[in-house]
This record gives structure tokens, sequence and C-alpha cells, in this order.
């Protein structure tokens, strides 16, 4: 059953309407900007290692190529797709070029790992990426043994999200009830299908968004009526969770 349409999502986190949670039994996490704060500039990495790819692929300058990158990073959901559908990339290759960065920037997040490991429950980390870099990212966060399974860009056939075919490949792989799952991220434009399907959605974005967001699009949709909850603090937001659950 779906949520009852809002204007606004709720950023006030009282203690009633976090209740809501309690019907939880899957929670389902977005990697990239979502479970590591943005300011981290890890998925920079990812970033700049795409474009050189693209520039290096199609033999174009640094500007050329960020402009084709990002074209199909909103047109497809992913670069990757785009440059699939566009040109025939093998995804093997890109996958293992563009996630070949620094993990070491991604710092242990204690509060965060001791929260989603209180969450009762089945726990997936959903993410456009590769399981390898989000295993990474995991460890470095001192989270990994806190979820069942991560569902990357493979297992959903290289077709990313905010593809709805996307989230209907993840629920037959993983037997999840949608009306009792909660989904985490930090594009908006990735809630409305978990929203529809009838999941809790929370939307993780930085305070300062002005100085960490490299597109504009990428904060459109805060306000969105698929987006049930807004926090620039997972960590703290999942805390207040867990006390209203179980007051």
């Amino acid at each position: 059953m779906n949520e009852l349409p809002r204007t606004r999502p709720v950023t006030g986190h009282d203690a009633e309407t976090l209740r809501v949670f309690r019907r939880v039994d899957t929670w389902i996490f977005d990697l990239d900007n979502t479970l590591y704060p943005r300011s981290t500039n890890l998925f920079l990495q990812v970033d700049t290692r795409i474009r050189d790819y693209v520039q290096r692929l199609l033999k174009l300058g640094p500007a050329e190529a960020h402009e084709i990158q990002k074209d199909y990073y909103r047109r497809y959901g992913t670069t990757l797709r785009g440059l699939m559908d566009e040109h025939g990339v093998a995804p093997d290759d890109f996958l293992e070029f563009v996630h070949n960065i620094d993990h070491s920037v991604v710092a242990p997040d204690p509060v965060l790992a001791d929260a989603i490991d209180r969450l009762a429950g089945r726990k997936f980390i959903f993410t456009n990426g590769s399981r390898a870099h989000a295993e990474k990212v995991a460890e470095r966060l001192g989270v990994t043994n806190h979820f069942e399974d991560i569902f990357d860009i493979v297992d959903s056939k290289l077709m990313p999200k905010p593809n709805p075919q996307t989230y209907d490949r993840f629920i037959a792989a993983t037997g999840i009830n949608p009306s009792s799952a909660a989904m985490f991220e930090d594009l908006s434009r990735n809630l409305e299908a978990p929203s529809a399907l009838g999941m809790i959605t929370a939307l993780v974005v930085p305070a300062g968004i002005g100085e960490v967001f490299h597109e504009d699009w990428e904060v459109e949709g805060r306000d969105a009526a698929h987006v049930r909850f807004l926090t620039d603090d997972l960590g703290s937001f999942l805390n207040k969770v867990l006390a209203a659950i179980a007051a």
C-alpha cells in the first residue's frame, strides 16, 4: 500500500512521525553519497575516472568527454548504460577502470555502523556501482557484516536505478515485501519507484549542498511527494528511528 501523498518531506523527525518505521522489516541503502558523506569526495574520484574513460574511448577533449558523460548519466541512469547502448561498451572493463580509486578517504563510522547493526530485519546495499566497490566502502565504514547482501549493477542486468525494472529485479532476487521496506538514497529520482511500490523513502542530502553537489539536477526533487523523509545525517537519523521504534 502506498503512502498518502505529501507536499513536503518530513524533516523534524519527531518520535510519533518516525513510528511509521515500526512496520519495516527490510532496510535498503544506496551506497555512494548515502552510506558515506558526499563531502568525502570519494565519488568525485569515480566521476573523474568515468570522464577519463569516455575521453579515451571516444578520443575527445576533457570538456567534450565531461559533457557526454553527464548527458548519459542523466538520460540513462549511469554513464555506463549510455556507453553500452550507444557505443557497445563491454561493462567489465569500464567497471574495473572507474572503481580503481583510493577508498582510504572513507573514514570508519562507528555511529552509523552501530545503528545499522541494531536495525531489526534484513539489510541490503542496492547500488548502481560494482560489488567490489561496495565491499571496499563497507569495509572502510565498518559495516561489512551488517548487510545480508549487496545488489549491484551486474545483479540488475546492467540496468541502473531509477529504471523501474531494476527495482523489480531487486525484489525478485531478494523476495522482500516492498510495503514493509524502507529505502535510503541521495538522489530523489531513485526514490520515485520505491515510493510507488509502497516503501518508506528517505533522502540523504548534505547540509552544505551548494559546496558539494556537482550537478544542479541532483538536488531536484527534494520536496517531491515520493520523498517521505529528508536528512543530512544518516547515522543520527537511524538512531532517532531506533528510539521511535522502541518507544
